[in-house]
């Protein structure tokens, strides 16, 4: 039972940073009217990518509390978990494309140092995170795009 307590309590928490994230600075008439590249995705691919990689990025915060990695792996997965939440609220909430690049650029760090502290003594855990440093490597660069075309 703590086992599954444990999973559904980082993944309840990574929803709730997310969720609130997005609440508070949803993307509104503002985003719609940037440039944004010929690669932008449409709007709806964004919830299903991120309700996957929320469970995978929860399920991996488990993996490394449960074995007892309370040193680098679970400080870069907190710093992480701040760090998403953050990047909402500077590109959404402040308009500021170029506060939300360089933020996410500390962010996909984060993800590559938890993939690097996991990867020999929790595997699993670094392989949960590989989707989503893909994803972030792929929202840097559609950030650093909509910086580009609208500056």
């Amino acid at each position: 039972m703590r086992i599954a307590s444990t999973y559904i309590a980082f993944i309840a928490l990574i929803f709730f940073v997310g969720m609130t994230s997005a609440f508070l600075s949803p993307p509104g008439g503002w985003y719609e009217g940037l440039n944004k590249p010929w690669f932008n995705p449409p709007n709806w691919i964004f919830p299903i990518a991120w309700t996957a990689l929320y469970i995978m990025i929860g399920m991996a915060g488990a993996r490394v509390w449960l074995a007892g990695l309370l040193g680098a792996p679970i400080l870069f997965w907190i710093l992480q978990l701040g760090l998403n939440g953050l990047w909402s609220y500077l590109f959404f909430g402040l308009h500021s494309p170029i506060a939300a690049f360089i933020e996410i650029l500390v962010l996909l760090a984060t993800i590559i140092g938890f993939i690097l502290t996991t990867r020999r003594d929790e595997p699993i855990a670094s392989l949960l995170f590989v989707p989503y440093v893909a994803w972030v490597g792929f929202a840097t660069l559609l950030n650093g795009a909509i910086v580009y075309l609208n500056n």
